[in-house]
């Protein structure tokens, strides 16, 4: 006997965010070079970019800010950077950053599971003891800020930080809790391909 087929509703894709996302065509020409750019980079756009432009000038803010912290010489790594911002990301509960960043953390620590074990536990994670006292410190950073103090900045100047190195640690946090907070107000959802990039390590 054959059975009758079962009519499955249509499920809609879910909103990237809780706010109104512009359309692409209707962006101001240079936040659109930007996220071609972008686009051409990554192979899709990012959904944050698309969220954020909800307020144009806000997005060309956050983006100047973040070139001029993430882009210039420091005496942190690439990877070292996205450590702290998945790290500080996990302790703010803020999926999209946790898993966008985690993304290219992998990518650029050439490690399939290192983002995973930072999210979930820093200390545990196989990263160096330098690497674990810089998230010590932004961590701190991010939850007690007003408890840093001089033992704080001692602790990472004798694993080799210098007193620039713990700006950019603490900038990085500060930036990307800006970041997580708005991602969370706005249920920012993260695009499918963040999940299988840098897995193949």
């Amino acid at each position: 006997m054959t059975r009758p087929a079962i009519s499955r509703p249509a499920i809609s894709p879910p909103a990237i965010s809780r706010f109104a996302v512009p359309k692409f065509a209707d962006l101001p020409q240079d936040i659109r070079e930007r996220i071609e750019e972008v686009q051409d980079k990554a192979g899709f756009i990012p959904n944050v970019f698309m969220a954020l432009a909800h307020r144009p000038d806000e997005l060309r803010a956050f983006m100047a800010y973040h070139d001029a912290l993430i882009l210039r010489p420091s005496g942190l790594g690439k990877a070292e950077k996205e450590m702290i911002i998945v790290a500080t990301s996990a302790e703010n509960d803020c999926l999209y950053c946790v898993v966008a960043h985690g993304a290219i953390l992998r990518i650029y620590a050439k490690d399939s599971k290192i983002s995973e074990q930072i999210a979930t536990d820093y200390t545990k994670a196989d990263i160096s003891e330098k690497q674990k006292a810089m998230l010590a410190f932004a961590i701190k950073t991010a939850k007690q800020p007003a408890q840093i103090g001089e033992d704080d900045f001692n602790a990472l100047r004798a694993h080799g930080f210098g007193d620039e190195d713990i700006w950019d640690i603490g900038a990085i946090t500060a930036l990307f809790a800006l970041s997580n907070r708005m991602a969370s107000l706005a249920a920012m959802r993260p695009n499918d391909e963040f999940y299988a990039m840098g897995r193949n390590f």
